[in-house]
């Protein structure tokens, strides 16, 4: 905030140094030996504790003292500018007649020429006197637009903290730009602060600007993304009044493809003359293509191994290709599984916020008592409805052909024609380590079975909550419940892929790898009917480790919640380490209830269960 007509009785030495006088003071001065920093000495004279810690953090002196500066020079040119830091943190409070003194080795800093430096600094005293506590007295803004409410704390008898003007004439300015008023600001500031009686007179003239509309979009810095993809992709509404949401939104669109490492959207500086105002929009495209891999290994299951590429703009429109391939059950002693898959998502189809994707999955799952090979082809739209809820839909085909009961003597081929709808509601803080807000996520599939295979629906839902609590959010209690079943479809006419089990990371630790399902006819599978409990308390232990406690339920039925059923429990402990792509997991379970399992289960990945 610029001040103007600042009327205020300064009592305490402030002198503003040249840079460029130090620079020169620098070069022409010999190499003087470094001499330690050994005392800081900080005296605070007021009533208001909240003020001395703030002045205390704020101190560049101090800082630097934390930090182990020990050359003279630089120690002097950081206490010259410590009258400069604290007077803000002053005015931040409401003191608007402060003492501020820096003295080295008994002389004030200020006094001192930076052309003749000392060569040794033993002791520095820092002495901060308060004054008197300042309030509001006169306090105009405006003119505001229709509707503004302005903060109760900028108003007569309320403290004069700097803070509260900043804030009230940010909030008149971005309600004028809400309206359409993009070139709306401060045009004139006075504030006068009265030594008797203590008060601040603050007057600020606000300058609201004509209403405009969205011009054109003009794209810059990109190399291989075509021009026209990105104003596609950002979705301007062109002629329509100005919004800063609008453009907010715009940027969201460009970064959530992936393609550009940085977007940044700036409003021309002047409108055109028809009343439009042109946005420039600023991107650096990320590197073209992108490899990864990654690694989990579960006691029961054995490891797993995967390893992806992916090129970030394919056709020169932000679209993505991805390859991912694995290879699962290693260690487990029974069949390796494989895995391969790719997925094209085009943003931008149809409306902004709308991606087409299309997929195809060729894997293998082997078990003791199942082979199966399947084939699965997706094509669909996801279209986002606002930053926290996301709808999709399309339709696909799997292909599946299982051998399975005892000896692997029955088989059967299943062909399915999907119908995939889902929505999610994202309210969490962090989406990879979160301490508040929720998740939910719900599927409904219905399936057409062709050639002799059964048709019917499959649901699911997974809900997941967090709170966090104590000193700066250290302890985050999270719990997660999921369900699932389906309809119509005969048990043994339905793909293994669209059964549930219960037990592993996904479920309930403590219990082997998908160990609860139902027998029906001497077969074991996976039931038509699943739910789940999870439940953890997080606790961090340093900046970087955390340590977790947890416990799982999961139940099984051999209908849609009917007919044969069963369920387990298991409980344990983890570790979490906190890194760039999230944290680190170990955890460790035990089995506490059902006969599925003994012994621990030992759990590693790459970040939260949940």
């Amino acid at each position: 905030m610029v001040q103007r007509n600042v009327k205020t009785k300064q009592k305490w030495p402030v002198t503003w140094v040249d840079a460029r006088s130090l620079a020169l003071a620098a070069l022409l001065l010999p190499a003087l030996p470094a001499q330690a920093f050994e005392t800081l000495e900080i005296t605070f004279e007021g009533q208001d504790n909240g003020l001395e810690t703030a002045l205390r953090r704020a101190s560049l002196l101090q800082a630097a003292q934390d930090d182990g500066v020990q050359d003279p020079f630089e120690v002097f040119t950081i206490a010259r500018a410590e009258y400069g830091q604290l007077i803000g943190t002053f005015y931040e409070a409401g003191f608007y007649a402060p003492q501020i003194s820096v003295r080295i080795d008994g002389r004030e800093a200020a006094d001192i020429s930076p052309l003749t430096p000392p060569d040794t600094i033993r002791r520095i005293d820092l002495i901060l006197t308060a004054g008197p506590a300042f309030v509001f007295g006169q306090t105009q803004l405006g003119p505001l637009a229709q509707g503004t409410a302005l903060a109760e704390d900028f108003a007569a008898g309320r403290p004069a903290r700097s803070t509260v003007i900043r804030e009230a004439t940010s909030d008149a300015v971005d309600a004028w730009r809400d309206q359409g008023h993009a070139k709306a600001q401060p045009e004139d500031q006075q504030i006068t602060a009265r030594h008797p009686p203590g008060a601040l007179d603050v007057a600020v003239q606000i300058a609201p600007g004509p209403r405009l509309r969205f011009g054109r979009l003009r794209p810059d810095g990109q190399q291989r993304t075509r021009p026209a993809r990105i104003v596609k992709i950002a979705g301007l509404p062109s002629g329509e009044v100005f919004s800063p949401r609008d453009v907010q939104r715009a940027a969201e669109r460009l970064r959530r493809t992936g393609t550009f490492a940085s977007v940044s959207l700036r409003e021309a500086e002047t409108a055109n003359p028809d009343g439009t105002l042109d946005i420039n929009a600023s991107v650096v495209e990320a590197p073209l293509r992108r490899i990864g891999a990654s690694v989990e290994y579960d006691t029961e299951a054995g490891a797993k191994l995967g390893a992806f590429w992916l090129h970030r703009n394919l056709f020169g429109g932000a679209e993505r290709f991805r390859i991912e391939g694995m290879v699962g059950g290693l260690g487990s002693g029974g069949g390796l599984d494989y895995r391969l898959a790719t997925e094209f998502s085009r943003p931008a189809t149809f409306t902004p916020d709308t991606a087409l994707n299309f997929g195809v999955v060729i894997e293998t799952e082997r078990e003791s008592d199942l082979d199966a090979k399947r084939v699965r082809l997706d094509i669909g739209l996801v279209h986002r409805f606002s930053d926290t809820l996301t709808f999709g839909g399309g339709i696909g085909l799997l292909l599946e052909r299982a051998a399975f009961g005892p000896n692997l003597q029955q088989r059967r081929d299943f062909k399915l024609l999907l119908l995939p709808l889902d929505v999610t509601w994202d309210r969490r803080d962090n989406e990879r380590a979160p301490t508040r807000g929720f998740y939910t996520r719900g599927e409904v599939m219905p399936f057409l079975g062709l050639g002799g295979t059964d048709s019917g629906a499959r649901a699911y839902a997974d809900l997941r909550g967090y709170r966090a609590f104590g000193q700066d959010d250290g302890v985050v209690l999270a719990g997660r419940a999921q369900l699932g079943a389906v309809f119509v479809a005969d048990l043994a006419r339905t793909p293994r892929d669209l059964l549930f089990y219960s037990g592993g990371s996904g479920s309930v630790r403590g219990q082997p790898f998908r160990s609860l399902g139902v027998t029906s006819g001497n077969v074991s599978s996976g039931g038509q009917g699943f739910a789940a409990l999870s439940a953890e308390m997080r606790v961090r232990a340093t900046e970087n480790i955390g340590v977790v406690a947890f416990a799982d339920a999961g139940y099984v039925s051999e209908g849609a919640f009917s007919g044969s059923s069963d369920w387990h429990a298991g409980a344990g402990l983890g570790l979490r380490y906190d890194t760039v792509v999230g944290p680190l997991r170990i955890d460790v379970g035990y089995p506490v209830a059902g006969t599925t399992g003994s012994g621990f289960q030992l759990y590693l990945g790459i970040g939260h269960a949940f």
